[in-house]
């Protein structure tokens, strides 16, 4: 039962006489749990009288006149019928104390009732949120992170009877029919989280990829599963059939030339005024048709014009490869067209992935590509975005998504699970999506800080089986790295190099020192601004440019998702 509180307010002595009378009210302070009462007068104190109150019903004042009594300091004697002071003054007769026990029997059988009003069946034993964390932080002595605007106007109905003996079933109980949850940071600290569809405990995960993986034993009956998922994707994203492609040419900013690499902007329209960017870094002396790595960018900061990502495609290009980095929707120069928090709608998942496919239409067309060696490889989202492409598109003949794939986590941004993907072929993952690139080379790049951390436990073993279906259990590669974080450092870099050197036949000395380490340092970082297509403050944005998601919506008027 919830605690119920009590304030009483005594005034001063009268210095001027020996009694003093006084007005004595009792007002209920509400909470958001319980109601409390206080006495308020300009001047209180005890009286020896029990009988000189009248008492109302709950929700009205109760006053009376009281005598004061002369004193200075008191405190408990040892003599249970009277109080002593420390200094000789007076004494309070247990008259008082029977006065102040009666009175406080009133408060409490008044806030019982209001209390009593309040938890029953009738009002579902409803409380605030914020009174019930309080509580369990309480009962079970840990602590629990939240902002006021997470519990704000929250209630949870039967609160009490949620209560388990253990804190991690009774967080479960309170917050799970109010689609919240707790991250546990350590032992005795917990951080509330609204429910993340996304994100499962791992071995919910490993369970369902194993029951997926029941579903074929070989590979006809995988390729008779291949072949259910495949439209059905292109039907979640609203892509089935594919809307027309623009007639419009490609618009390509001059070529800037660099230490065996050079780089020019190209802006594709996808969509009649919709327009996916990126910068193409090419090798100088590139002889015959050459190879294609499409490099779209994570959710780091900086998009595109980090360093590290001007980096790897620079290294890529100078290795005898195209890399063509480019944004995802409402990311980087898209943003021009759109806002941030547009990215983070539905409809985002779908215009990134017909980037993807306009990207591969161009590239295809070119007379220098290698289409029999076109990859893609992104980190973060950028890595879920790979996942999804080459599951989607046979023309990617190469997947290395970086810190991205696992089976117990589905992406956190709507731009990588906000359509229904993973409802296609009756439910499916990003791992199993993954196998859909079988067997095609794949590099899975995972870390021990994320929800790659166990990627070599379940995930890769599942994935080897799955190319074993094709005699080709050696091309699906995992290079774990344990001790790193979330990101796509110089380790991650270097896997990936290593990998297309290996299967793009890439020239992998022209980036190494004379001890065979990998040499970076001859990249050029350049200026944001040097990587923009539209000028540098947009004022090159075509004319017919959609602006603003409503209008985006426009074009999708048969499938707008609100």
């Amino acid at each position: 039962m919830t605690k119920i509180n009590h304030s009483i307010e005594i005034a001063s002595f009268d210095e001027k006489s020996n009694l003093a009378m006084t007005d004595l009210s009792i007002q209920p302070i509400t909470s958001s749990s319980s109601d409390s009462y206080r006495m308020r007068g300009t001047k209180q104190s005890h009286s020896t009288r029990s009988d000189c109150f009248s008492t109302h019903k709950p929700g009205f004042a109760m006053t009376t006149a009281i005598p004061s009594l002369r004193g200075t300091k008191q405190s408990h004697s040892t003599d249970s019928d009277s109080f002593s002071s420390l200094k000789p003054g007076f004494a309070m007769t247990s008259t008082v104390l029977k006065y102040v026990a009666t009175l406080f029997l009133v408060y409490l059988s008044s806030s019982i009732n209001s209390y009593a009003q309040t938890q029953n069946t009738d009002n579902l034993y409803k409380k605030p949120l914020v009174d019930v964390l309080k509580e369990i932080q309480t009962r079970f002595k840990v602590q629990i992170k939240y902002s006021e605007p997470q519990v704000k106007d929250k209630w949870v109905n039967y609160a009490d009877w949620r209560f388990r003996a253990d804190v991690d079933e009774t967080l479960t109980n309170v917050l799970t029919p109010l689609d919240m949850k707790v991250n546990k940071e350590k032992l005795g600290v917990y951080k509330l989280k609204e429910y993340e569809y996304y994100r499962w405990e791992v071995q919910d995960g490993w369970a369902y990829l194993d029951n997926l993986a029941s579903k074929y034993n070989d590979k006809a009956s995988w390729e008779k599963r291949k072949a259910e998922i495949k439209p059905e994707l292109y039907q979640a994203l609203m892509l089935s059939p594919l809307p027309a492609k623009p007639s419009s040419k490609p618009i390509i900013t001059a070529k800037r030339i660099f230490d065996g690499y050079s780089v020019e902007n190209i802006a594709l329209e996808i969509l009649p005024g919709v327009w996916i960017n990126g910068s193409l870094y090419k090798p100088l002396k590139a002889k015959g048709k050459i190879p294609v790595v499409l490099s779209p960018d994570g959710h780091w900061e900086k998009q595109r014009y980090r360093a590290d990502c001007q980096i790897r495609c620079a290294t890529i290009a100078r290795m005898g490869a195209m890399a063509f980095s480019y944004d995802l929707f409402a990311w980087g120069e898209s943003m021009l067209q759109f806002k941030y928090e547009d990215h983070r709608r539905s409809l985002a998942q779908t215009i990134q992935t017909l980037g993807g496919i306009r990207i591969l239409d161009y590239f295809s067309s070119l007379k220098e590509t290698d289409t029999n060696r076109i990859g893609i490889s992104g980190g973060s989202g950028a890595g879920s975005h790979c996942i999804l492409m080459t599951a989607m598109d046979d023309r990617i003949k190469l997947s290395a998504p970086v810190v991205a794939m696992s089976s117990y986590f589905y992406g956190g941004c709507p731009c990588e699970s906000g359509m229904p993907i993973h409802q296609c072929g009756g439910g499916t993952d990003n791992v199993e999506l993954a196998a859909m690139a079988a067997p095609r080379p794949q590099l899975l790049v995972s870390d021990g800080s994320d929800w790659t951390a166990h990627t070599p436990e379940h995930d890769f073993p599942y994935l080897q089986k799955m190319y074993g279906y094709y005699g080709v259990k050696d091309r699906v590669e995992n290079v774990h790295l344990p001790d790193e974080k979330h990101d796509f450092g110089i380790n991650k870099r270097i896997a990936l190099y290593d990998f297309l050197i290996k299967n793009f036949k890439l020239n992998g000395n022209a980036i190494k020192d004379k001890s065979g380490k990998y040499d970076e340092s001859k990249v050029t970082i350049e200026k944001e601004n040097a990587m923009y297509v539209f000028g540098d403050k947009g004022e090159k944005l075509p004319k017919n440019a959609v602006m603003g998601f409503e209008n985006l919506e426009k074009l999708f008027p048969l499938n707008t998702i609100k």
